[in-house]
């Protein structure tokens, strides 16, 4: 069963900088396209980052280009989302989903997840 756990949440001022990170378990780390995704209260989870298996091919969704990162360590089993310039409007909390290389790609259109997420607060 595949397990992933999410942290570095917090709370942060505006213009600040968060770095997540999610650990896996469960599931050959390499063979699996990585993807962060938030849900902030009353909205629909969406899409932020997505990588591919060898961390060459990264996705970002418009919203978030140029202010987050999203990298892997397929030694440490272990995805990471740094943030900067982080806005209010990032305010939600942040999940890790993975999907198999051999039927996805990024963006993940079918994530599955597997850990509680972590909270990201941005106050102005």
């Amino acid at each position: 069963q595949v397990h992933l756990v999410e942290s570095g949440g917090g709370l942060v001022q505006a213009g600040g900088s968060l770095r997540l990170s999610c650990t896996a378990s469960g599931l050959i780390f390499d063979e699996f396209v990585m993807g962060w995704f938030r849900q902030a209260p009353g909205k629909e989870r969406e899409g932020v980052a997505c990588i591919n298996r060898n961390g060459h091919i990264t996705y970002y969704a418009e919203s978030v280009k140029g202010r987050f990162t999203v990298s892997r360590d397929n030694a440490k089993d272990t995805l990471y989302l740094q943030m900067t310039s982080l806005k209010p409007e990032d305010t939600a909390m942040y999940y890790c989903a993975s999907a198999d290389y051999r039927e996805y790609t990024c963006p993940i259109s079918a994530p599955n997840f597997g850990g509680r997420g972590t909270q990201v607060t941005v106050s102005s």
